[in-house]
């Protein structure tokens, strides 16, 4: 798995696997800003055969989570996960302004209604993180920004440093229209952004990845394509099969939207209607093979499926953590599921 992701990050440095991407990717994520994107998240079935990709996100949520399945009375990340959590973010302000001495003085935890949002207090222990190396903090929504001649602000702040966990990945909407038009014009240093969702999480990206003639056309070694191949599933728009063959054979995909998140709008295809089959838009509808999860036995003999997130910062490893469910996907709502530790041995 950890290979995968140094793999994949390999990958989207590639200017050729750049290049390739020019002609799928909308305005926002043509704009290069010099920089990656904090808390990527790689997520990992283990099938018969080893580890399989089943999606890679960014602003990926949950780590907070994944400390308390180590020692359920933290209120705060332990001490080096911290560091790198930190070190993470001063690299991407640095990097955007291209000055490696570079600091954010101010940072803003962005979301849709963020104190509506379920992973709201994960949010509030990055904001005492920030606040404990000096940094001053907002968590606030896009409509609370303002577009200004030198920058985006809130108020009479000017924001150095957007932590984006906000999922309309593209900033297509009008709600995003002000961080866009900061982020367009290099006002601000977004993190996640548009370029390295398109880069690596659009699942369509999958779909290049799956062809195991595809990496090995962009410069990597033979042994570093197959690593790709083996671990990715078969990937396919809907639009590839017709609608009969897709329907016969839909008991072995999952079914995805292209831009989705949180398992909304994920249908295990044994379960699919014919109803929901024949809404499902075919341009942006992506098959997946199914891997089934792995099983985990808990207290009581209870079963649960198991997959695991790596969380990363470029190529490297921040965090491993698996999540354990019941249910057709990954969920938090399982009674004694949610995220769960993972020894190495």
């Amino acid at each position: 798995m950890i290979r995968v992701v140094h793999l994949l990050h390999k990958l989207s440095q590639n200017t050729a696997y750049q290049a390739q991407l020019d002609k799928m990717l909308p305005t926002a994520a043509l704009m290069n800003p010099g920089h990656d994107s904090v808390m990527m998240g790689y997520d990992f079935h283990l099938g018969p055969s080893g580890p399989k990709l089943i999606e890679v996100n960014t602003n990926a949520g949950g780590i907070w989570y994944a400390c308390l399945s180590y020692n359920p009375d933290a209120t705060f990340f332990p001490e080096r996960l911290g560091s790198k959590l930190l070190k993470s973010f001063f690299n991407e302000f640095a990097l955007f302004g291209k000055n490696p001495n570079a600091y954010p003085e101010r940072i803003v935890i962005l979301d849709e209604h963020p104190q509506e949002q379920p992973l709201y207090a994960e949010m509030l222990v990055f904001a005492a993180l920030f606040r404990q190396a000096g940094i001053e903090v907002m968590i606030a929504g896009p409509e609370e920004c303002i577009v200004k001649q030198n920058g985006l602000f809130i108020g009479d702040k000017r924001i150095d440093m957007i932590y984006n966990r906000h999922c309309d990945f593209y900033l297509k909407t009008s709600a995003m229209k002000k961080i866009s038009d900061a982020w367009m014009n290099a006002q601000v240093c977004l993190s996640p952004n548009p370029r390295t969702y398109g880069l690596l999480a659009d699942k369509q990206r999958m779909i290049l990845s799956s062809h195991s003639e595809f990496p090995g056309s962009l410069g990597l070694s033979e042994r570093e394509t197959a690593i790709i191949a083996e671990s990715i599933p078969e990937t396919r728009l809907l639009e590839s099969l017709t609608a009969e063959e897709a329907w016969r054979t839909r008991k072995q995909w999952v079914f995805k939207p292209d831009t989705g998140y949180a398992s909304r709008g994920v249908y295990v295809g044994a379960k699919l209607t014919r109803v929901k089959f024949t809404e499902l838009n075919p341009h942006s509808t992506v098959l997946q093979q199914r891997i089934r999860p792995s099983i985990s036995q808990g207290e009581d003999n209870v079963m649960f499926k198991t997959d695991y997130r790596l969380f990363a910062y470029q190529d490297r490893i921040l965090c491993i953590s698996a999540r354990i469910y019941q249910g057709q996907v990954t969920n938090l709502r399982t009674e004694n599921g949610g995220f769960a530790r993972v020894c190495i041995i």
